[in-house]
C-alpha cells in the first residue's frame, strides 16, 4: 500500500514538531515543508545537513511573499512553490501563524488537497473540530479537520478516559498557562499573573468535541515557559461515584497519560520537562500528559486531579491520528490511535 504523502505549512513550534512526526509514521511519507523565511529553525535543518543538496529529508518550500535571496545567503535549497508542494501531496497539516490558515484552504480547495489546521485556527475553517480519542470516527473521510488547543487536547484525553468507563456529566477546570513559549520574545519581560473572562474556551471547546459533557473554567497566565497546569474537577452522571483507585486505574491505562508522583522526583512542570531531555526525546519533548497521582482525591461522588500539558508537542501525536482518520487509514480510533502510538513509540513506559 502506498503511503500516505503529506506537507507542512509553517515550520514553526509546532510545524517543526509536526513535520518529526509524519517522517516517524512508516505508513506516511513527508514531502516536504514550506515557510516564508529562513528562520533559526529552517537555518538548523541546513546545518545539520537535513536539508541541502545532498540530503532530501526535509525539502522547502516557499510561500507567497518569500524572498529565494535570503534563504540562498544560507546556502539553503528550494525546492519549489507552496502550490508545487500542495500539488505534490494528499493532505496537509497547517500550522501556519493564525488567519494565515484559512487563506491558505483557498488553495487548498482549488487544487483539491485535504488538509488539517492547528489549534490557532477559527473552528469554522475546517468541517469537523477533532480529537483523536473523543471523536476519531467523525473525521473518517472528511477534507478539513482542525485539532483542538493543547490544553484542551490534554484535557480531552483524561476526560474521555473517565467518561468512557464511568459517564461524565460535567467538568470544572483551572488553567495555570504558561505565557509563551521558550524563545517568543514578542510576549515581552514580566513578573505578573494575568486571569481572563470565565468561561476559558478550553471549557467550550472541550463541550464542542463532546457535547454531553457541561464545562466551565478559569485560566491563569503565568510567566514561564514550559508546560501548563490544569486542575480538572470531574462529576460523574446519575448521581455515580468515581473512587480515587477507579480513577488511577483509568488513568494508569491510558497511553497518552503518564501518571507520576512527587515522591519520586516530579515536582511540578520543570520536572517533567527535564526527564523528557533526560529520555533524549527530540527538543526535550514529551507527547503523552503527565498526571499526579499525588493529586487524585475524592470530593463527594467527584473526582479531581491536575495534569501537566507539554504545549510544544502534545498535539503532534492527535494531528497524526487527523491524517489516518481523512485518508481512512484506520476507520476507527481504537485502530487509528493503536498506530500513531506505535510509531510514535507512545506508551513504551506502561
Amino acid at each position: 500500500m502506498a503511503k500516505v504523502r503529506v506537507g507542512v505549512a509553517g515550520y514553526g513550534t509546532i510545524g517543526q514538531r509536526l513535520a518529526d512526526g509524519v517522517a516517524m509514521q512508516g505508513d506516511m511519507e513527508l514531502v516536504g515543508i514550506a515557510d516564508l523565511v529562513p528562520s533559526l529553525s529552517i537555518r538548523a535543518l541546513r546545518e545539520n545537513d537535513m536539508i541541502g543538496a545532498n540530503n532530501v529529508e526535509y525539502k522547502l518550500y516557499l510561500v507567497d511573499g518569500a524572498d529565494p535571496a535570503a534563504f540562498a545567503k544560507y546556502d539553503i535549497p528550494v525546492a519549489g512553490t507552496f502550490e508545487d508542494l500542495c500539488k505534490s501531496v494528499d493532505i496537509m497539516l497547517d500550522s501556519s501563524p493564525g488567519g494565515v490558515g484559512a487563506k491558505n484552504k483557498l488553495i487548498y480547495e482549488k487544487l483539491g488537497v485535504k488538509a488539517i489546521f492547528q489549534g490557532g485556527e477559527a473552528n469554522s475553517v475546517a468541517d469537523v473540530f477533532f480529537h483523536g480519542y473523543a471523536n476519531y470516527e467523525k473525521g473518517v473521510g472528511v477534507d478539513y479537520l482542525k485539532l483542538t488547543s493543547c490544553n484542551t487536547t490534554g484535557l480531552i484525553r483524561t476526560v474521555d478516559a473517565l467518561d468512557r468507563a464511568v459517564g461524565v456529566k460535567k467538568v470544572a477546570i483551572t488553567i495555570i498557562r504558561r505565557v509563551a513559549d521558550p524563545g517568543d520574545y514578542h510576549r515581552g519581560l514580566t513578573n505578573a499573573l494575568q486571569i481572563d473572562k470565565a468561561p476559558s474556551h478550553q471549557a467550550l471547546d472541550l463541550m464542542t468535541i463532546m457535547p454531553h459533557v457541561e464545562a466551565t473554567g478559569i485560566l491563569v497566565h503565568t510567566p514561564i515557559t514550559h508546560g501548563h497546569i490544569i486542575t480538572v474537577i470531574v462529576t460523574p452522571v446519575d448521581g455515580k461515584k468515581i473512587t480515587r483507585e477507579q480513577a488511577l486505574e483509568i488513568f494508569r491505562a491510558h497511553p497518552r497519560i503518564r501518571t507520576v508522583t512527587i515522591d519520586e522526583g516530579f515536582k511540578g512542570n520543570a520536572s517533567l520537562f527535564k526527564y523528557a531531555r533526560d529520555l533524549g526525546n527530540r527538543r526535550g519533548d514529551m507527547y503523552e500528559i503527565g498526571l499526579w497521582e499525588d493529586s487524585i482525591v475524592e470530593s463527594g461522588n467527584d473526582i479531581m486531579y491536575a495534569i501537566n500539558i507539554p504545549q510544544e508537542s502534545v498535539t503532534i501525536p492527535e494531528t497524526m491520528d487527523a491524517i489516518r482518520a481523512a485518508m481512512k487509514m484506520q476507520l476507527t480510533r481504537e485502530e487509528g490511535t493503536a498506530e500513531t502510538n506505535r510509531y510514535l513509540k507512545i506508551g513504551r513506559f506502561k
